[in-house]
């Protein structure tokens, strides 16, 4: 195995609808895309761990025979988290390894590459060493590291698509019970086209983690008159309007929003089923008006894109993607559209920012897996 690289490719996530609602219990749409992380793994017989990226010329060591400390240094902390994780889990099993990161996955897009990178790091040295982790093993560890090692109180849905996903595959995830089936994405003769806005978002340094707590409290709040519920996605519309005068403004909007993006992420792989992509569409439209209104996650810059968006009829619908605060967004656009549109709304885009465009064009891939 010495001489052997073992070789991980880890996918980028987008999610067709249902943002913010993981870590509030609700239901998201999820799938990975063919834009991934590739990690190359190889025992070297020794104690250290050498971590180098192609993309940027970084790299760093770490000695299994040391305690192993937070790192200053910020893209260091998802490896060493995971390393951490693993050696508490797998006393003993872990030796040192040599691994080597290329990735054409783009950073602060809002498509997960931080959560591709902790599930890719994962999932090689689980290979590698034969721990027998399972599927759920790794998206919990992923998780965690994310939770408890960098500090961004998200969901499960990014660790949980990139580890589940397959190809031509939208994944409809219950973020509660885990719970999930999947739903063909066969959307021709429309893609999916993905902007980024170049407007990049460090979340775990955002308002991402304050929009957790409003979320909390307003669920403490509702949850003491109406128990039943468990989070606060589970809770109706109709329920969250009696708590208007009670909720302070932006709590009130917090969890307005999380209840009626619940639902219309329900209604939307109901849709999605049917091949009813117009009323779809519709739906991405409103999910971004709520983002930008009620959640306010939303900046100048995508709400140009989105309303930019709707004066193109070959366009069923566009929002916002990730947590927001910059990101890109997500487009269902006329396949035979695409380049002229790219064209359009780039040099609209720089000539009122000066900033440069940058368009992904999203196939639905498998998850993670080993080459």
């Amino acid at each position: 195995m010495n001489n052997l690289n073992l070789v991980v490719e880890s996918p980028g996530r987008i999610n067709l609808i249902g943002e913010h609602v993981d870590y509030n219990g609700g239901f998201v749409l999820p799938a990975a895309i063919d834009k991934k992380i590739i990690l190359s793994f190889k025992k070297n017989d020794s104690s250290k761990c050498n971590i180098s990226t192609l993309k940027y010329n970084k790299s760093f060591q770490l000695d299994l025979s040391h305690p192993i400390n937070r790192s200053d240094v910020h893209w260091e902390n998802y490896i060493i988290g995971v390393i951490k994780n693993i050696m508490n889990l797998k006393q003993g099993k872990l030796q040192g390894f040599d691994c080597v990161i290329e990735s054409n996955l783009p950073v602060g897009a809002g498509i997960s590459s931080s959560s591709a990178l902790i599930c890719g790091i994962a999932k090689g040295i689980n290979e590698l060493y034969n721990l027998d982790l399972s599927d759920y093993d790794l998206i919990f560890l992923a998780k965690d590291v994310e939770h408890n090692f960098i500090g961004l109180k998200g969901g499960i849905m990014d660790q949980f698509t990139i580890c589940k996903a397959k190809k031509n595959k939208l994944l409809l995830l219950n973020c509660t019970s885990l719970d999930y089936r999947y739903i063909d994405a066969n959307f021709y003769p429309y893609k999916i086209l993905l902007l980024n806005s170049n407007v990049p978002h460090k979340l775990s340094d955002s308002k991402y983690n304050t929009r957790v707590k409003e979320c909390n409290n307003a669920f403490d709040v509702i949850s003491k008159k109406y128990f039943k519920y468990n989070f606060l996605a589970e809770i109706p519309e109709k329920i969250i309007y009696e708590f208007k005068d009670e909720l302070n403004d932006k709590i009130y909007n917090r969890a307005l929003y999380v209840s009626q993006e619940n639902q219309r992420t329900i209604k939307s792989a109901e849709l999605i089923s049917k091949g009813l992509y117009n009323d779809f569409g519709r739906l991405m439209y409103d999910s971004h008006e709520g983002l930008k209104n009620l959640y306010e996650v939303s900046c100048d810059e995508l709400d140009f894109m989105v309303d930019f968006s709707k004066e193109h009829k070959e366009i069923l619908g566009s929002r916002l993607m990730g947590g927001g605060f910059g990101g890109c967004t997500i487009n269902l656009i006329l396949e035979s559209f695409i380049d002229e549109y790219i064209n359009k709304i780039s040099d609209e885009y720089y000539k009122k920012y000066s900033i440069n465009l940058e368009s992904i064009i999203g196939s639905i891939s498998d998850g993670i897996c080993v080459v």
